[in-house]
């Protein structure tokens, strides 16, 4: 039987407590962690690509067509075309859907009432999709779009509302270009799409593997700024139709393919080659990293005959050395990540204020989840690992209890 709207709600809020916790996740406790949410979405204008982008461009961007029938159809270069269902919501699903603002200080207050020190925010209204294209200049055009528009309106507040610059990779002197200018703007971090060429993947395409990206990974060594790479942008994540399709969707086509930039980065010498990048995968889970590095040391050590170039280590001493990983509610994840010795390696998101995220019941949802975590795990995991590997200044937040 299919749960309620006032169900799910209950069953976000259903919590263990926190008895002895030396800190709570509890908003307004003088005993909080220092907690950023690696992983929020702002809605940015529903015109802003439209005014803003190139004249050339316009009528490319994505739109709404109403059919014969009066049906209403998302179009966007691609993508296959999809229906667009009319789900009427209701109180807390209603509010989630009516968040995400764009208002600084409405912003503050959302995630002040979530206990949110601190934000990561990407595009909300579709614009993660603007790398769907494959012509280079076009994406280039929307990413530029927003990072105007994103740093207009949250760099007076970058101490908390840190935006993504977002960076289309298929093109690498046009990346380079627009990864000099958002680092002299004074971005926190730039975002790169799962894969440089939008689509399933063809034998004949470069990836991040390939020495073409040399160029790209020396421009953002030396802004020391890191990449992230968040889900549903290498590749149309609605492939799935039909029954099941929205968990098909999102589990396989949006989630999953993480796991190929990981090996892409960490399987082909570019840590090598580039010792200070830093990156991190977005929204993926982190309950696949164990397997994921266990899978790719056993190829290393099993069929050194086949690797080109030779690695000087094992995949996984780069990805802990360079890469991390983000979560919402990831139980299994978690029981893995001390006897991986992955601590260092993940970080915590509301994905704020998507459905599929914590908000507005984040300090429920940690202590469902983390209770098995010593007190050092939980700082490092809700907001140290964050804060180094951002640069956020954890002094920066007085209410807050932190490891000295």
């Amino acid at each position: 039987m299919a749960l309620t709207e006032a169900e799910v709600t209950t069953k976000r809020q259903e919590t263990p407590g926190h008895a002895g916790w030396p800190r709570v996740a509890t908003p307004g406790a003088p005993n909080k962690y220092f907690i950023v949410s690696t992983d929020c979405h702002i809605m940015e204008p529903p015109d802003l690509y439209a005014k803003r982008v190139d004249a050339k461009y316009r009528d490319r961007l994505p739109r709404v067509e109403v059919d014969r029938e009066g049906r209403k159809w998302s179009v966007q270069e691609g993508f296959s075309k999809q229906l667009i269902r009319d789900v009427p919501l209701t109180g807390s699903e209603k509010e989630r859907a009516e968040a995400g603002h764009m208002d600084p200080l409405k912003r503050l207050a959302d995630h002040d009432r979530d206990g949110i020190d601190a934000e990561i925010g990407f595009p909300g209204r579709g614009g993660l999709l603007m790398f769907s294209s494959q012509d280079a200049a076009f994406v280039m055009a929307q990413c530029r779009v927003w990072n105007d528009w994103a740093w207009e309106t949250f760099a007076a507040h970058n101490d908390r509302l840190s935006p993504v610059a977002q960076i289309g990779t298929q093109d690498v002197e046009l990346a380079v270009a627009e990864v000099e200018r958002v680092a002299d703007m004074g971005f926190r971090t730039l975002s790169f799409p799962t894969k440089p060429i939008h689509g399933p993947g063809q034998p004949r395409e470069v990836n991040y593997n390939d020495p073409s990206y040399d160029r790209l990974w020396a421009a953002v060594q030396d802004t020391g700024l890191p990449m992230v790479f968040h889900i549903a942008t290498g590749r149309d994540p609605r492939t799935a139709k039909g029954n099941g399709g929205s968990i098909i969707n999102y589990a396989v086509h949006a989630l999953a393919p993480a796991g190929e930039t990981v090996a892409n980065l960490c399987c082909s010498g570019v840590f090598e080659r580039f010792p200070r990048l830093r990156f991190a995968t977005v929204e993926s889970g982190i309950g696949w990293v164990a397997w994921m590095l266990q899978v790719m040391d056993e190829s290393f050590y099993k069929q050194q005959f086949l690797m080109r170039p030779r690695l000087q280590e094992p995949p996984s001493v780069y990805y802990r050395r360079h890469g991390l990983a983000t979560f919402q509610e990831d139980p299994p994840g978690l029981a893995l990540a001390r006897d991986f010795d992955l601590m260092d390696n993940i970080m915590w998101a509301n994905d704020y204020p998507h459905h599929e995220g914590t908000w507005p019941h984040s300090a429920a949802a940690i202590e469902r989840t983390m209770s098995h975590l010593t007190d050092e795990e939980r700082a490092k995991v809700l907001g140290l690992n964050a804060a180094k590997f951002f640069g956020f200044d954890v002094r920066a937040a007085p209410t807050t209890t932190r490891l000295s």
